[in-house]
């Protein structure tokens, strides 16, 4: 797993440890996984192996999921979750700034499943889910190059689809709505006005909590999920 230190990526690594898994997962933020590593621990679960890394890096990225594949065994279950959301204005983003948008929201999907995909031919099965985003399927604002590569994220996830199922690995992506998070409340939605027009457009008018994305996670890396392959699936209360 990537970004599992906090936000919905800490939900993963939580729902997942919860249920007996054994636990692997990247970040750059070391000050945020152990203290989510012991309380894990405290309560009983299997111990998750954190490995800590900057996803843009990609050799790093490579001896990471080595790492993880030598203190853990082959993957069953990869979940491609680290991005970063930043606003941008698009008039003024130059070609560095798009680099860095390609390379902490989608690049590193591609290479974290190239590294899983011979280990889940070890096993003969494995699930893979890439974290897409509802931005580029609404058009979220000053975010064009996320967006972009949020749905790069899901061509991605239908084209890896049609060649590894024959080997029993499936891939899917999720593609949460509006869950705010403590660094999203922090960053941009600091007006409780604007939480709740965002939830106003769901027709459930609940928040999507991080533990909700987490359920979905779970059923598509559950036996449960056997046949379901190349989908992108929505979590936003039925958000317009």
């Amino acid at each position: 797993m990537t970004g599992g230190a906090s936000g919905i990526g800490a939900a993963f690594v939580r729902a997942f440890a919860e249920q007996g898994a054994r636990v692997g997962f990247l970040d750059r933020d070391s000050a945020a996984a152990e203290p989510l590593i012991d309380a894990l621990a405290r309560a009983g679960n299997p111990r998750p192996l954190f490995v800590a890394c900057d996803l843009t890096d990609i050799e790093a990225l490579k001896a990471a999921f080595a790492t993880l594949y030598a203190g853990l065994g082959p993957a069953a279950v990869l979940v491609n979750n680290a991005a970063n959301d930043r606003r941008q204005d698009f008039l003024a983003v130059d070609e560095a700034e798009f680099d860095w948008s390609m390379s902490v929201n989608f690049k590193h999907q591609y290479f974290a499943a190239q590294a899983v995909v011979p280990q889940m031919r070890e096993l003969g099965f494995g699930s893979i889910i890439n974290m897409s985003s509802g931005a580029w399927i609404g058009g979220g604002p000053s975010m064009q190059a996320y967006s972009a590569a949020k749905a790069a994220a899901v061509g991605f996830t239908n084209s890896l689809a049609r060649d590894v199922g024959q080997w029993r690995i499936r891939v899917n992506a999720i593609a949460p709505g509006q869950v705010i998070t403590p660094r999203q409340r922090a960053l941009w939605f600091q007006d409780e006005a604007q939480i709740a027009a965002g939830r106003a457009r769901q027709c459930i008018p609940d928040d999507v909590e991080p533990s909700h994305v987490a359920a979905l996670a779970l059923f598509l890396a559950s036996d449960d999920a056997a046949l379901i392959t190349k989908q992108c699936f929505q979590v936003n209360g039925g958000a317009r």
